[in-house]
């Protein structure tokens, strides 16, 4: 999955950016659980829907 892709479902779900590292970004839910997600253009779909499971969001629609 496109990494856009999963930033946008991220957002419509109330997600926030935290801050920056150097290979990744670090995401923030409105519960507060945070998750990294890899600089990357492409993201395994596994990878995904455990990076929604971390911040405790549905995972993106037309997955595998």
């Amino acid at each position: 999955m496109k990494r856009r892709k999963l930033e946008q479902h991220l957002r419509a779900q109330g997600c926030r950016k935290l801050d920056e590292g150097g290979n990744h970004t670090r995401w923030v839910a409105p519960s507060g659980s945070r998750s990294a997600v890899p600089r990357h253009r492409e993201i395994d779909w596994k990878l995904a829907r455990e990076i929604c499971k971390q911040l405790g969001v549905p995972t993106p629609a037309g997955g595998r």
